[in-house]
């Protein structure tokens, strides 16, 4: 009798195939994640008022929910970063069960935690772009431009790990399915 792929303990090309997605799907949002929290930690602006020696400077830390979106984009990138080694293990060992569920579970907390930090930043970002006229909260994006492009293209990062995350989600899932 010829034994088969999962006797030998070698993923079958299908599992394979999903298994080596899932790796690259956790590049991918380790790149959007991990630029995001560099990008908005290192914003800062300063602008000049009537002279040189009074300045206004806007820092990321100026504003809790940016810090907290560095916080969790920071938290996620790492545990996408530990999670590879699970995802090579997932390409090697196809009966490997139940660290595919423990990683569901995983990037499903990661998920909701980048998608919290974006939420609170995005917020903040709309508030400095449009202002709220009623309550006399004006835009700074006028004064301060190149810090509210910066948290701008922060988000977009963020936000493309957010959708990647969802795919490893419902990657784990289909893989699940199969065994």
């Amino acid at each position: 009798m010829k034994p088969s792929a999962l006797q030998l303990g070698v993923a079958p090309p299908a599992n394979r195939g999903i298994a080596i997605l899932d790796f690259f799907l956790r590049l991918i949002a380790i790149v959007g994640t991990l630029a995001s929290a560099i990008a908005m930690a290192t914003t800062n602006q300063t602008l000049p008022f009537f002279s040189q020696f009074v300045r206004f400077r806007a820092k990321f830390n100026d504003l809790p929910s940016f810090t907290f979106f560095v916080v969790a984009s920071s938290i996620v990138s790492a545990y996408l970063i530990l999670s590879l080694a699970i995802s090579i293990l997932h390409i090697v060992k196809a009966n490997a069960v139940n660290t595919r569920v423990l990683l569901l579970l995983l990037d499903t907390a990661a998920m909701c935690l980048l998608m919290a930090g974006s939420a609170a930043a995005t917020a903040i970002v709309q508030l400095a772009h449009k202002g709220i006229n009623k309550v006399n909260w004006f835009s700074i994006c006028q004064q301060y431009n190149d810090f509210c492009k910066r948290v701008s293209g922060s988000l977009i990062g963020s936000y493309a790990g957010v959708v990647v995350l969802i795919l490893l989600i419902l990657l784990s899932g289909v893989a699940l399915s199969r065994r």
